[in-house]
């Protein structure tokens, strides 16, 4: 059975500049999405900042409306039966917003506990099952006020589980999280879709979705560019080797003269500290260190190493490769 059903999904947002002559400007966050999520799958959707994965999300659990297209949830339209899509749904997102931090972890279960209209009769047995799946049996009764990152994250998924549903959707869960705190979380997300859970999660961690997907969709540019299992979207750049290197000031310039080389199929950097790490994707069994180190010359060079694609690597180049820009599509609309 197919748990979330889109079809040329569209949101676009309308907004006025200007003051002595205001114009009106339409912004297209999303084009015509479309995709299926099984009952019982864990589904990935990837993109960029400014992509269109959080306003997606939102039109899924019923927090904006589309402008056009379709999108059902365990059989309801978000549009037209948003009450019921809500009795079926969790939202879980990333930060520190929706506690209260004053609060102890007990107290902010029954809160919600109370808004979600769980039985009062089943709510006690239903809190302490959440708080030892989560682990923070042992911790409830304390402040979230004096809770780290990764507590008040797990605290959100509680929350978000209290009502039973049967669809959950988590939005950059792990954001700020430490790697113990992630690990623990990529535990307790693994937890529920081996419950029989369907779960929708945005991450911009490709290992933590490489771990935990199912299936991966990528959207950039408000579209979706690619849709299939981890390993598929991987065998997209399956004939490329991944040159991996450590740059110290390495600039535009620097980065853009790697892209020109022969058998370089993209180029991305990442500031890691004082340092950068640069990745150079070329053809498979292409000999280019020489070239590269070339390109860099004047920039101090740590590490080399040549490695095999992992799904970061195939994420970048299904962005890099988007016809459209990997941003919302704004245009200005006479009155």
């Amino acid at each position: 059975m197919t748990a979330i059903e889109v079809r040329e999904l569209r949101r676009t947002y309308t907004s006025r500049t200007g003051w002595l002559r205001p114009r009106r400007v339409e912004t297209e966050a999303v084009r015509g999405v479309s995709f299926d999520v099984g009952e019982g799958e864990l589904f990935g959707l990837l993109g960029p900042n400014g992509a269109g994965k959080t306003t997606t999300i939102k039109m899924l659990n019923t927090l904006l409306l589309p402008t056009s297209g379709t999108a059902r949830v365990l059989g309801h339209d978000v549009a037209r039966d948003p009450v019921a899509v809500r009795r079926r749904i969790g939202y879980v997102f990333g930060g520190d917003r929706g506690l209260y931090e004053r609060l102890s972890a007990l107290d902010n279960l029954r809160y919600f506990a109370e808004l979600y209209g769980v039985e009062p009769r089943e709510q006690k047995a239903r809190i302490a099952e959440l708080l030892e799946l989560v682990g923070l049996d042992g911790r409830e009764r304390e402040r979230v006020e004096g809770y780290s990152r990764g507590m008040r994250q797990r605290l959100h998924i509680a929350r978000g589980l209290l009502h039973r549903p049967d669809v959950l959707f988590l939005d950059e869960p792990s954001i700020g999280v430490d790697p113990v705190a992630a690990r623990d979380l990529r535990r307790t997300v693994a937890d529920l879709k081996a419950a029989g859970t369907t779960v929708l999660l945005t991450t911009h961690y490709m290992a933590e979705a490489d771990e935990l997907c199912d299936r991966i969709a990528v959207i950039a540019g408000g579209a979706i560019r690619a849709l299939g299992t981890p390993d598929e979207l991987k065998s997209r750049i399956r004939e490329r080797d991944v040159v991996e290197l450590e740059a110290y000031g390495a600039d535009e310039a620097a980065l853009e003269r790697l892209r020109r080389l022969p058998g370089v199929r993209g180029v991305a950097a990442e500031e890691r500290g004082a340092a950068q790490a640069v990745t150079v994707q070329t053809d498979r069994g292409a000999d280019v260190h020489g070239q590269v180190l070339a390109s860099l010359d004047g920039i101090r060079v740590g590490r080399v190493v040549t490695r095999e694609p992992t799904l970061e690597d195939a994420y970048i180049a299904i962005v890099e490769d988007a016809d459209a820009p990997a941003r919302p599509v704004a245009r200005e609309v006479t009155a």
